[in-house]
């Protein structure tokens, strides 16, 4: 008498839309709940869908966030040329500005709990403060001769440009918004980066 094999379970391919729909369900548990309280449960029953498809997904709570925060950017810093540095600096800034006021409060939470989790904290950097997205304005910028080399301040193109987003409430008590930011392009930023010691 043979003893029947089982057939390995084949669960269901989890398709790009699905996935975008989950990291939005996160994103919304997130904004409802902050970080410490988000949990794999949360996001599974709002999303209706097992735990373990997140596990598999993502991995943990971290790389979910982290790719939560990635798949909301207002854009892909490469999808972005307008032909000119400042052009494309302005055109993300335009982007970013219709999210400020609702992603402020969200950052500000993240950037204390990226402090007690080290995972976290990796997650956010692949997300958010990833240089070769903004380095591709400046690539650009010197391929056209606007700047006669890639400047050094590259590296911190991303810091710069999140600094002019996010930080307003802590100065000036209030969000920025696109003048703001644009501002903070023409002064700060591309002096910065057109700067030769």
């Amino acid at each position: 008498m043979s003893v029947p094999t089982s057939e390995p379970v084949r669960r269901p391919r989890v398709t790009e839309d699905r996935a975008s729909d989950l990291l939005n369900v996160a994103l919304e548990v997130l904004r409802e709940v902050g970080y410490e309280a988000l949990t794999m449960d949360a996001v599974a029953a709002r999303g209706r869908c097992s735990k373990a498809t997140l596990y598999r997904l993502w991995g943990g709570k971290p790389r979910m966030i982290g790719a939560a925060l990635r798949a909301g950017r207002p854009a892909d810093a490469t999808t972005v040329d307008t032909g000119s540095l400042r052009g494309d600096l302005v055109s993300l800034a335009r982007l970013a500005a219709a999210q400020v006021a609702r992603d402020t409060p969200l950052v500000a939470a993240l950037a204390h709990a990226a402090l007690q989790d080290e995972e976290l904290a990796r997650a956010l950097h692949e997300s958010l403060l990833a240089q070769e997205d903004l380095g591709v304005f400046v690539a650009r910028a010197v391929e056209r001769g606007e700047l006669p080399e890639t400047p050094a301040a590259t590296t911190f193109l991303p810091q710069l440009f999140f600094a002019g987003c996010f930080t307003r409430p802590l100065f000036e008590n209030t969000y920025a918004d696109l003048n703001y930011i644009v501002e903070f392009i023409d002064s700060v930023i591309l002096p910065v980066l057109r700067y030769r010691p």
